[in-house]
């Protein structure tokens, strides 16, 4: 038997929709995941990594009753092992879900056995996350407590820094902004630098980057600046239940990328889409951490047994359970 070791904010008593799914099931899941990508983690094969949480993930998903629908996948952009776009997962008994998932965020992470790599699920109810094609987008996004909008992603960043300083009550160098470490990010790094804020770069993991934004404990103000499209509606997924808010607006770099958008059902490809735009309705999210970091610790092995820590939360209730579990170990 595992051993689960539960600290969560109480959620209110009989509510319907997702209400099967909602704790150890989902957990389960990211937590098969992590185990599975963290017997990989150091060992240099990204490909490797991300094909184990992928296998592991499907099994866990296929156990559970629901009638799921893939909707945010594995990226074709990386040539990557996939849970594809409309595969379907569950038993099918269940209530018809969307999912979003990324086995593991932060394959590099996990080759190099660098901190944040996460296994995560989003579960929604079917048709309130976005389809997004797996593609690129501009992001900026904040934590809880603020007005609406009081960041835009059209802004210069200097402004927006300016804006939420102000909003926040503090000066421009006391805020830090979360930047993936990428040349394409050199203008908006320097921007950032010119308003008085510091830039905490990161190699990999901005579903992670956006949720530190809601967390005080981070450091970490604004995430901005351009990652994964199918990232963007995770991390949405996660902000609808911890706090905060999310713009995103899709990169094309390519024709195939256009036409490709086009099938799915994207029809403005301009268009700046917000956090409820993203992710709508009763929104489930999980994540395990594979490599320990800022907000899970990673996978343990340890002789006969293996132990993990695992974030689920969902938006209905604004529940949030942080899970200790201690799995036996399988010889």
């Amino acid at each position: 038997m595992d051993e689960h070791k539960v600290h969560h904010i109480h959620e209110r008593p009989g509510h319907h929709h997702l209400e099967r799914i909602l704790t150890l099931e989902l957990a389960r899941v990211t937590e098969a995941a992590a185990i599975a990508a963290s017997l990989q983690a150091g060992r240099g094969d990204e490909h490797s990594a991300d094909q184990a949480a992928v296998d592991a993930m499907r099994k866990a998903l296929n156990t559970l009753d629901i009638d799921g629908t893939v909707v945010i996948g594995e990226g074709e952009r990386d040539d990557a092992p996939m849970l594809y776009i409309g595969e379907k997962v569950g038993t099918g008994k269940g209530p018809k879900v969307d999912i979003a998932l990324d086995p593991l965020e932060g394959t590099t992470l996990t080759a190099k056995a660098m901190a944040d790599a996460l296994a995560v699920v989003a579960i929604a109810e079917g048709g309130s996350l976005l389809h997004a094609p797996d593609t690129y987008m501009d992001k900026i996004a904040i934590g809880g407590g603020y007005p609406e909008d009081v960041v835009d992603l059209d802004a210069d960043p200097r402004d927006n820094i300016k804006a939420l300083a102000r909003a926040k009550g503090v000066a421009t160098r006391e805020i830090t902004a979360c930047i993936l470490d990428r040349p394409r990010h050199g203008t908006l790094i320097e921007k950032v630098r010119e308003a008085g804020a510091a830039v905490k770069l990161i190699s990999d993991g901005d579903i992670a980057g956006v949720m530190h934004t809601a967390d005080p404990d981070t450091g970490i103000d604004i995430y901005m600046g351009q990652g994964g499209a199918p990232e963007g509606v995770l991390a949405a997924a996660a902000l609808r239940c911890i706090g905060g808010q999310i713009q995103g607006r899709l990169v094309f770099r390519t024709e195939d990328e256009r036409k490709r958008a086009h099938r799915i059902g994207v029809k403005d490809l301009t268009r700046k889409y917000k956090t409820m735009d993203l992710a709508s309705g009763d929104v489930m999210f999980a994540a395990t951490g594979v490599t320990s970091g800022s907000m899970l610790e990673g996978i343990r092995h340890t002789g006969e047994f293996i132990s993990s820590h695992t974030l689920v939360m969902r938006s209905h209730t604004g529940t949030v359970r942080w899970i200790k579990t201690r799995h036996r170990a399988k010889h």
